[in-house]
């Protein structure tokens, strides 16, 4: 917590002290029956922690990119799926603050910085995954409507969301293609329909969806800035919140990882010495630990670039990719030492390697990530700091 002021060092306390008490006693129970964490989420609205990126008149206190990142590896820390249960949240905040109108603003801010309304951000298709401009979601104008036809998958916390950021195509003709694509806010109503909840390897209680849209007719006012052909540019730069975020649920899961390797490798022994003591498992730790101090690292030097109005999607993707791939190593790392109670259900281990791999396929595949950060190294011409 280095370099961040005292009120938003307690902020993470708080969030830590919550892990610690309220997470840590049920998470394997929510955890292996998939269910949704009711009273987690409850206790998350009455911490303010869905209002955390949201300033004032809005909100009650919008703390720094690096306080947010801390406070999402906490949450990760006890359980990642309550940190996937803000994160598409939080980037919808930032569009909505960054480009959205004084209705837009004044109409849902509030709302969204109390809890009392949840909101997520749908981008991916079904046969487009990445290819973002390969969208078949249709929002065609009819007076003063906009009428939706098409589908969107892993739409996390689909189902308990109150407004939705659709990226569509208001204009499928234009070229380049990005320009006809626009953000809508949406919410719930005739012709949208929740298909699903996906089956999935981790990331549990919280729901990833398909959902459809035919014929729904949402009003003009729903345009995101009432500035068609847009929408591309704004979640892009939204998306890098996104990845900051996804790159501190890496950090929490490397880190839990890593804590209960440290405590079983002094409690177990083996040939008359605890585990540590053995060279390898030494070892374990000791590059366990570096690059997740590395991961950390990265991570809020991307997140202070984004706060000083820097460009950061070269940023945040490194972070993204080298964060999300640590973790899953640490995992890895984890079952090792732990041994074969690394693969019982008894214990957080498994859960951990279970949900690491999320963060390297989502927000954008660490494939994706790795293209981002080449063009940008190439367009910049330098990788002088």
């Amino acid at each position: 917590m280095e370099g961040l002021p005292d009120e938003e060092r307690e902020i993470v306390m708080i969030v830590r002290e919550f892990v610690n008490r309220d997470v840590k006693p049920v998470v394997q129970e929510l955890d292996h029956n998939n269910t949704y964490p009711e009273k987690l989420i409850a206790t998350m609205k009455e911490l303010g922690i869905f209002g955390l990126a949201i300033p004032q008149p809005w909100g009650e206190a919008r703390v720094s990119t690096p306080c947010y990142v801390l406070v999402t590896e906490e949450l990760s820390r006890g359980w990642m799926s309550l940190a996937g249960a803000m994160g598409g949240h939080t980037v919808v905040a930032k569009l909505i603050q960054d480009h959205g109108t004084k209705e837009q603003k004044d109409g849902y801010l509030p709302r969204m910085a109390t809890g009392e309304l949840r909101a997520t951000m749908a981008l991916t298709e079904p046969g487009g995954g990445s290819d973002l401009q390969a969208m078949r979601t249709i929002a065609t104008r009819d007076g003063d409507d906009y009428v939706i036809n098409g589908s969107k998958t892993w739409i996390s916390n689909a189902r308990r969301s109150g407004l939705i950021a659709l990226l569509c195509k208001t204009d499928p003709e234009a070229r380049p293609k990005h320009k006809g694509v626009s953000i809508l806010l949406v919410e719930k109503g005739p012709g949208f329909t929740l298909s699903r909840d996906l089956p999935k390897l981790g990331y549990k209680g919280v729901e990833s969806c398909e959902i459809a849209f035919e014929q729904m007719r949402v009003p003009v006012s729903s345009l995101l800035g009432r500035s068609e052909g847009t929408g591309f540019a704004q979640m892009m730069r939204g998306l890098e919140v996104g990845r900051l975020q996804v790159a501190g649920r890496a950090l929490g899961v490397g880190r839990a990882a890593l804590e209960d390797s440290l405590r079983y490798s002094q409690e177990r022994e083996s040939f008359g010495v605890p585990i540590w003591k053995h060279q390898s498992i030494g070892n374990y730790l000791a590059e366990m630990v570096t690059k997740l101090t590395a991961a950390r690292q990265l991570t809020l030097y991307a997140a202070r670039r984004f706060d000083a109005g820097k460009r950061a999607d070269m940023e945040a993707g490194m972070a993204k990719l080298f964060a999300s791939e640590t973790a899953m190593q640490i995992a890895l790392d984890a079952v090792r030492i732990h041994g074969g109670y690394g693969y019982s259900t008894e214990f957080d281990v498994e859960r951990y390697f279970r949900d690491a791999p999320l963060m390297i396929v989502g927000e954008g595949t660490n494939e994706i990530q790795r293209n981002v950060i080449a063009r940008q190294l190439i367009k910049r011409g330098s990788v002088a700091p």
